[in-house]
């Protein structure tokens, strides 16, 4: 076989991925070659000479081939960074995005005050939210649910990687029904929130994602109708409650949580992009 030096490697990778349309061709041949190599994507320039191995061509090959495919980066390598840690994923759970951060960041600031905060976080997917949240509050504890099994196995796989592990329960189940009976100072979560309709108009990539951590049902609140009714009665006095949500859904958002009049203190966040990405309210 021919042998390939990186910089012939990353040339070919890029050309395949413009062709393709994807939409940072050269970024994402740097971040698959410097996983292919187990190295950082500034040592392919500083190194541009290395000869890649046969079966380090013929990975990296695989991943280029698979990549073109519109299968998301983070599903290729099986991790994603997220609030500086790195975490697995698996088509199994949602792909972190940076977006969620200020979910996480309004949390951790909303109980920093509060030593021993429990929380729970209903969708958990890969567990980012709440091993992130835990991470910055050493005190707090959580107790996560997810209807998906696959989903809880990476998230515990997280929790152990992270050395949370004892600080986290992990509950199989449909949103509070595995919580029966326990409080909790902070109720957190990033619920599928695409209507139904709009999933057929995703990017590709996105459609690659588990579609029971996307669809919302028709107009993409269900998730926030139950989890408004029912958390009231998971919460502790002044308890918090803060969602992630969909461009546009702000106010209808809010419109859900005013209804029963249970909480105050209404809260919306925008993400840097100008755009409202968390939504939260205290109970009365």
């Amino acid at each position: 076989m021919k042998k390939i030096i990186a910089a012939d490697a990353l040339k070919s990778a890029k050309k395949i991925f413009t062709d393709a349309k994807i939409d940072t061709p050269g970024l994402d041949a740097e971040v698959l070659l410097a996983e292919v190599l187990h190295t950082d994507r500034l040592s392919l320039y500083v190194h541009p000479e290395k000869i890649l191995s046969d079966e380090e061509f013929s990975r990296f090959k695989n991943f280029v081939e698979r990549r073109a495919k519109k299968i998301p980066v983070a599903y290729i390598v099986g991790r994603k960074e997220f609030f500086g840690m790195n975490f697995f994923v698996t088509p199994e759970v949602l792909i972190p995005r940076p977006d969620t951060e200020i979910l996480v960041q309004f949390v951790i600031d909303a109980l920093k005050n509060f030593p021993g905060a429990k929380i729970a976080d209903i969708g958990t997917g890969s567990g980012a939210i709440c091993i992130s949240i835990l991470k910055n509050l050493p005190g707090a504890t959580a107790a996560t649910v997810d209807i998906s099994p696959g989903a809880l196995e990476v998230a515990k796989r997280n929790a152990e990687n992270l050395q949370l592990a004892d600080r986290i329960n992990f509950f199989p189940g449909n949103m509070f029904e595995p919580l029966a009976g326990k409080i909790f100072d902070c109720i957190v979560s990033n619920p599928p929130y695409i209507p139904t309709d709009e999933i057929k108009n995703l990017q590709p990539e996105v459609k690659t994602e588990p579609k029971i951590a996307l669809d919302g049902g028709v107009d993409g609140l269900n998730f926030y109708r139950q989890l408004v009714k029912a958390a009231p009665d998971f919460l502790s006095p002044n308890g918090l409650i803060a969602f992630e949500i969909g461009i546009g859904q702000a106010e209808e958002v809010k419109k859900i949580i005013l209804r029963d009049e249970k909480f105050c203190e209404i809260k919306i966040l925008k993400d840097l992009s100008g755009i409202d990405r968390v939504i939260a309210a205290r109970k009365k």
